[in-house]
């Protein structure tokens, strides 16, 4: 199976192919640059429509390069508030060659109120790196590594999310939509 994800992050292409592996056999994935056309730091929608715009740019650079893929697939991070709180949560995109679309999310993580709006202006990946004295988290365990003293690293969150976009992949048409979408039509508002 040929996979495209839109990102060259060694631990988001991990997540990927570990949700892969436990359903397929014989992957082979590819991490390109696909921008997300969001803001660095994703609020609240953006989160979901930065992996949207990942997928349909993997998809993109796929067509103008002759590349053919099984699926393609995508993940970002973001800020959200909803339940009267701020949290991090990840939203993964996946298409297939037929076009048919999927999304799943991470478990989140609550964001102190204090920490907000410095997040919004700077990226939790900086934010933090300043708070617990760190170099370049994003890079490693993540920010959730730490803060669950890597009981949950951010390979596992990545994991997490693809693994429940996977489920309309690997439950046939019990588990799928009845019409088959494209991303484009997934892009809120």
């Amino acid at each position: 199976m040929k996979v495209l994800i839109g990102t060259k992050n060694p631990g988001k292409i991990k997540g990927a192919k570990d949700a892969l592996e436990g359903y397929f056999k014989s992957i082979e994935i590819e991490g390109i640059s696909a921008p997300s056309e969001v803001s660095e730091q994703p609020i609240n929608d953006e989160t979901y429509l930065g992996a949207v715009n990942r997928v349909k740019n993997t998809m993109r650079y796929a067509k103008e390069h002759n590349i053919h893929a099984d699926l393609f697939m995508a993940v970002e991070s973001g800020l959200v508030y909803n339940f009267g709180h701020w949290f991090i949560t990840n939203v993964s995109v996946i298409s297939d060659k037929n076009g048919n679309f999927s999304f799943g999310t991470s478990a989140s993580f609550p964001v102190p109120e204090k920490y907000v709006e410095d997040i919004k202006k700077k990226t939790l990946g900086t934010v933090m790196d300043t708070i617990f004295h760190e170099n370049d988290l994003r890079s490693s365990t993540g920010g959730i590594g730490l803060l669950t003293h890597e009981k949950i690293t951010r390979i596992d969150l990545n994991t997490q999310t693809f693994t429940m976009a996977l489920t309309q992949f690997v439950n046939g048409k019990i588990w799928q939509d009845d019409k088959i979408s494209t991303p484009d039509e997934h892009i809120i508002g």
